[in-house]
């Protein structure tokens, strides 16, 4: 299926490196720690724990010798890709894309929409990734 978004154009090929996926999980593990701060917003917490959500969907790939293109509806082809690329319930991908869309209310649209509740399934999420 991976060969099928290759040649949609949804993946491209690039090697990574052991010292490439070690950056990316210590990245995760900031991005974790820093959503956890309550000491700044809710809409920020739930942003920072998306982009640990969203760096941990891109390893597989990035594993396995593939990059999501840039332009090419990155955020959304790095979560569906985790249905070809690791075992994962339906619920998770349809979470990762609730937080997509309440992610980019936050950065664009909106302020103060993010509730306590949201923010602590939004570090779950990121966590149980």
């Amino acid at each position: 299926m991976l060969n099928d978004w290759l040649e949609n154009g949804w993946l491209k090929l690039q090697q990574t490196s052991k010292d490439e996926i070690n950056t990316l999980l210590k990245k995760v593990n900031r991005d974790i720690q820093d959503s956890e701060k309550d000491v700044i917003s809710n809409d920020r917490q739930l942003s920072i724990a998306y982009s640990a959500c969203l760096t941990l969907a891109s390893i597989p790939l990035r594993i396995m010798g593939y990059r999501i293109p840039e332009g090419g509806n990155e955020h959304y082809r790095t979560i569906e890709s985790l249905r070809l690329t690791i075992p994962i319930l339906n619920d998770t991908v349809i979470l990762l894309h609730a937080l997509k869309k309440k992610r980019h209310q936050v950065n664009y649209d909106s302020s103060g929409i993010v509730s306590d509740k949201e923010v602590d399934e939004a570090i779950e999420t990121a966590i149980d990734l």
